[in-house]
């Protein structure tokens, strides 16, 4: 395991990379507003989700193959953009009555979840995060890097 001050490094570097708006940032706050509170935490579970999932791929190397490879990232970057685009034009084009929208179905809330997930594993600043940022945390003496980075 870490020491604790590479830890507290660690928890400084990654609280302003955080606070950095992205596609993550601004999912939350449009269904926020669009479907209120308890849709952008459902929202906020989603991204949560979507990050385990990066730093899992992170661990186990899967994304230092996405990363060594200029065409996979650029189809998760691609990918990344067109769906968010997609969601874009579908609220667009979606005409809701304004009472309709103050009710959040549960239907409605499990669709923000599960974009959510899509929109974070999707977005190539996450993956970057984990493939760039991480590895500098962990030091080869103390144990496994996967374990280090699972830590993290």
């Amino acid at each position: 395991m870490p020491d604790w001050s590479t830890v507290v490094l660690f928890a400084a570097a990654a609280s302003i990379l955080v606070f950095t708006p992205g596609p993550n940032t601004l999912y939350i706050i449009a269904r926020s507003v669009q479907q209120g509170r308890r849709a952008g935490i459902v929202s906020s579970l989603g991204v949560e989700v979507g990050t385990l999932i990066h730093v899992g791929a992170a661990a186990f190397g899967i994304s230092a193959l996405l990363m060594s490879s200029a065409v996979a990232f650029s189809i998760v970057k691609y990918a990344g953009a067109a769906y968010l685009i997609y969601l874009g034009i579908k609220t667009l084009l979606t005409q809701e009555k304004p009472a309709a929208a103050e009710v959040v179905e549960e239907k409605s809330l499990r669709r923000a979840f599960s974009q959510a997930v899509v929109v974070n594993v999707l977005n190539p600043k996450s993956a970057m995060f984990f493939f760039a940022f991480l590895p500098q945390f962990v030091d080869a003496e103390r144990g496994a890097a996967a374990t280090q980075i699972l830590f993290f």
